[in-house]
């Protein structure tokens, strides 16, 4: 079997990240890349969103060798903005990630153009190769350390209609989206309690929010309040169906099936169908944790009901010896700036740990 250890390569006048290579260099090197049978790299980065490009950036610069398997489907990719990037205020998100792997590629990190299939834990000896990592073009990938940075799927209500406008008129972040609908007619979608926290939220910026209740509990006596004294209006119905339309997206309502005995619902005006500018919906943030499985680890409920992730500390380390998570893959609630943050702190990490693996 044939072996590629992959290494930076360095100048004595090296490029910054903003001078990209050569886009005919760059395609050379990733099928020379992925032609070898096995790769071998101290640190592989499963993901190549904000998280992970910012990691391998932190550890090429301590001059490691970085492996990136990114198979080009990032999360925000349905947006056409991302928001709250600091000096990249409403870049395109693909924008920004091709930004990131031009970076990443002027320190000398590797990228390979597919997903991992499967994992496995080769040994715990800290001096050798601990992972190999085996991808979707064929090629193996052996590291010593492995960074899990696969982010995590918006798993959306079975609505039809809905998935349509994900990422343009069907939003779930006040911070991300809820400037460019200020002062419109917003709907809620209720999926769980946390979705009349979402209502609050989104009331400050516009008087014209209403709450569909759809699958959330019913609003006990402080989201009531809540609702009432921040102006919301409440629906108790079901969406049925969603259609966008000229003059907006327009909401099918029927009664909800966990609404109350006695409460007279075909009455209710609310039942009629209903038109937003926006609507708002809590879906459920199922980490892409199969590979983190593979090796030993076990991806965990979020308290909140909203979703899942891989438990880590602080400084990413999980409960597996030698892998780590960043991003969304540990955070539901991590923007890109905040995933970009936590690759920066694993890389410096990882870094130092295996310093120490050296020291006799």
């Amino acid at each position: 079997m044939s072996e590629s250890h992959v290494t930076p390569q360095y100048q004595s006048h090296p490029r910054t990240p903003n001078q990209a290579r050569p886009a005919q260099q760059s395609q050379q090197n990733q099928q020379s890349l992925q032609s070898q049978q096995t790769l071998t790299a101290e640190v592989a980065i499963i993901g190549g969103g904000a998280g992970g490009l910012a990691a391998s950036i932190a550890l090429a610069r301590s001059l490691r060798s970085i492996i990136v398997i990114d198979a080009g489907s990032p999360r925000n990719a349905p947006s056409a903005h991302a928001h709250n990037v600091l000096g990249h205020e409403g870049i395109n998100p693909l924008e920004l990630v091709a930004k990131g792997r031009r970076e990443a590629e002027a320190y000398g990190v590797q990228f390979v153009d597919g997903s991992v299939i499967s994992a496995q834990n080769v040994t715990q000896a800290p001096e050798k190769l601990n992972f190999a990592l085996e991808t979707s073009l064929g090629a193996t990938i052996e590291a010593k350390r492995v960074v899990i940075a696969t982010g995590l799927t918006d798993v959306l209500p079975d609505i039809p209609g809905l998935a349509d406008g994900w990422g343009e008129t069907v939003l779930h972040c006040p911070y991300c989206h809820g400037y460019e609908v200020r002062g419109q007619n917003i709907g809620i979608i209720g999926t769980t309690a946390m979705s009349y926290h979402q209502a609050m939220m989104f009331s400050q910026l516009s008087d014209h929010v209403t709450f569909l209740r759809h699958k959330a509990p019913a609003p006990d006596e402080a989201q009531a309040k809540m609702l009432d004294s921040l102006g919301i209006s409440y629906i108790d119905a079901a969406v049925e169906a969603v259609e966008r339309t000229e003059a907006g997206t327009e909401v099918t309502l029927v009664t909800s099936p966990e609404a109350g005995p006695g409460t007279n619902h075909d009455a209710a005006p609310g039942l009629s169908d209903t038109t937003f500018d926006a609507l708002s919906v809590g879906p459920y943030f199922r980490a892409n944790g199969e590979i983190f499985e593979q090796l030993g680890g076990t991806v965990v409920d979020h308290p909140t009901g909203m979703g899942s992730s891989i438990p880590a500390e602080a400084n990413g380390a999980t409960e597996v010896p030698g892998v780590w998570a960043v991003g969304n893959s540990a955070d539901i609630s991590a923007m890109v700036v905040a995933s970009a943050a936590s690759g920066v702190m694993v890389g410096a990490q990882i870094n130092a740990e295996l310093i120490m693996s050296s020291v006799s």
